[in-house]
């Protein structure tokens, strides 16, 4: 839980009174790898942060999966639209590997926005968040080829990356696994 408090304590300084309110409405969620976070058409309910493990979210198609996001620990997770609408989701969520979260409810965080000094901007830091990676994934789209796009993401979680299937990673850059043998092959 403390490094939920580090991360937004870069942006924002909680009183102790704010955080022991905000800290009592976590509810700490455990996934092995492989489990359904959340389902097609089900409503999310929570804004969980990551503090350990890899998710993944897709579309579920009949032969290939299109994978929309992955989320690493240290950031936050969700089905955005459908928890800020509180509709039905039009994708899964699911974790890669073994995974903790910690996750606030959707009427929980409605009460920690007038309850506390610093609740609005917690909301703010974490709708604004994103926003900005679902922006730079769309011009990444318009703008990058499929080459920079994997090398993109490499940079970022390099680590990480071993542990992602590679048919995920190319559905996620917008390419056939077939593509994406020949452009790690033609960079390594």
């Amino acid at each position: 839980m403390i490094e939920i408090r580090n991360y937004f304590e870069k942006m924002v300084v909680f009183s102790d009174h704010d955080w022991a309110i905000f800290s009592s409405k976590l509810i700490r969620r455990v996934f092995d790898k492989k489990s359904l976070i959340l389902l097609i058409n089900e409503k999310e309910n929570f804004l969980s942060f990551i503090e350990k493990g890899i998710i993944r979210k897709y579309i579920p198609k009949d032969f290939d999966d299109i994978t929309i996001d992955f989320a690493f620990a240290g950031n936050f997770v969700t089905a955005y639209d459908s928890f800020l609408t509180q509709k039905p989701s039009s994708y899964q969520i699911e974790s890669i590997t073994d995974t903790i979260i910690w996750s606030i409810s959707y009427d929980d965080l409605q009460e920690i926005y007038t309850e506390t000094d610093t609740g609005n901007t917690i909301g703010r830091l974490a709708s604004e968040g994103q926003y900005l990676k679902k922006s730079k994934r769309e011009l990444d789209f318009l703008t990058k080829s499929a080459e920079e796009r994997y090398l993109d993401l490499f940079s970022e979680q390099p680590h990480l990356l071993e542990l992602i299937p590679l048919k995920h990673i190319a559905s996620y850059i917008g390419i056939a696994p077939q593509s994406l043998s020949r452009i790690r092959k033609s960079i390594s």
